[in-house]
């Protein structure tokens, strides 16, 4: 029952046994897409569903309820579809369904709002307000037909905004309306909360589903047609699929990954939109060879390792967190694991040019990372120091210039 696997989720979140993605994608549940809506929803609004069911003493009064169904159950009837389960459930909620009601009302009277959304915490909030971006595949079609095709299916693009009024431009977008990243040709934003899994570009692989910060480290890395390219930690596969949408399907990328649940979602991903020049390796980057003949011409490397996903703005892990827990320890391992990583990386003896990204916030993932491992090879790169996290003399720039 979709009720009980997300109660079952919220509980091992709770505990710290995954994070909000790798539970659903690890269910038992069919539905993932159905199941990963209901989770987010309800750890969206779980500060407001713990308040109500504290003020009308829920678990009191239905005493074989238990706290994550409780959860489940007061979003499905405050704030979502209406119950979608009979039984002891209903029965539980319909007797206390006037003090529920009662105490949001409550709520939203305190908090001087008229919508049960303006209640959310203003992290969430903010969530809510980002763009919906999709890449264009262009070894399918060309950004010019994409933006036809989308032209015809009803959707007006708007004027290409400039760096300086970017923020204004998305903002400003109405339902239909679509923009040009500045910055990434193939990168179209739509207004927040647009829809793409029934649109047929979609469906066909024409247009990819991917954030402007998951295509940063391929435009960076920029490999030419013809490159020989390792793509570190691979899966899911979208960097995978943008460099050889760079690289016109010419050349050859070792894609590694140790997970092999994830690589056969990558296959699955890489196979739709047409990728033929990249090899799926099931191991650790960290075994494979620098000597080997294989990499002898390897000259372009993105590394994406594993991270504390402090960054990922779409992320619901931190609502079960306590105020920026992340411990030091798990920071240190993590640091440790990609410092390796990094300086494997630049072992490599014809290597030009290495994306090293994060999701991660943390100095300690990120700069100080990258400045351990340039003390072991300081000549291969020049490295432009653009800003120091955290630093106070952080200067506002446009990266995509400078780089």
């Amino acid at each position: 029952m979709l009720y009980t696997e997300v109660a079952a989720i919220l509980l091992k979140l709770e505990n710290k046994e995954g994070t909000v993605k790798s539970l659903v994608y690890n269910s038992p549940h069919k539905n993932k897409r159905q199941l990963y809506a209901l989770l987010c929803e309800t750890l969206k609004y779980g500060s407001i569903i713990d308040d109500i069911i504290t003020s009308t003493q829920l678990l009191k009064r239905e005493k074989f309820l238990k706290k994550h169904m409780a959860q489940v159950l007061v979003y499905e009837q405050l704030f979502g579809k209406g119950l979608q389960v009979g039984g002891k459930y209903r029965g539980a909620l319909n007797r206390n369904k006037t003090a529920l009601h009662a105490a949001l009302v409550r709520l939203k009277v305190r908090s001087k709002v008229s919508k049960n959304e303006d209640l959310l915490p203003d992290i969430v909030k903010s969530q809510v307000s980002l763009p919906r971006y999709v890449r264009v595949n262009t070894l399918k079609i060309t950004v010019e037909a994409a933006i036809k095709k989308l032209k015809q299916a009803g959707c007006s693009l708007a004027d290409k905004p400039s760096v300086e009024n970017f923020a204004s431009t998305v903002s400003a977008l109405e339902p239909g309306q679509f923009v040009q990243d500045p910055h990434i040709p193939a990168l179209l934003m739509f207004p927040p909360g647009t829809g793409f899994h029934d649109n047929q570009l979609y469906k066909s692989g024409e247009i990819i589903l991917q954030d402007k910060a998951s295509c940063i480290p391929a435009h960076v890395l920029a490999p030419p047609p013809g490159a020989l390219v390792i793509d570190a930690c691979a899966a899911p596969g979208n960097k995978t699929s943008h460099m050889t949408s760079l690289m016109q399907n010419k050349g050859k990328i070792f894609a590694f990954d140790i997970d092999s649940k994830r690589l056969a979602t990558m296959r699955s991903l890489t196979r739709r939109a047409g990728v033929s020049c990249a090899q799926l390796v099931h191991g650790s980057f960290l075994d494979c060879d620098p000597g080997d003949p294989r990499y002898s011409g390897v000259e372009y490397v993105l590394l994406d390792p594993s991270c504390s996903g402090s960054g990922i703005a779409s992320r619901l892990d931190h609502l079960t967190d306590e105020e920026g827990s992340i411990s030091t320890e798990r920071l240190e391992s993590l640091a440790q694991f990609q410092l390796a990583a990094l300086r494997h990386a630049l072992s490599f003896p014809t290597v030009r040019r290495v994306a090293y990204s994060t999701c991660s916030v943390h100095r300690q993932e990120n700069e100080d990372v990258v400045q351990a491992a340039l003390q072991v090879r300081a000549g291969l790169i020049y490295c432009n120091s653009l800003y120091l996290h955290g630093s106070k003399i952080y200067r506002k720039i446009d990266i995509f210039t400078e780089l």
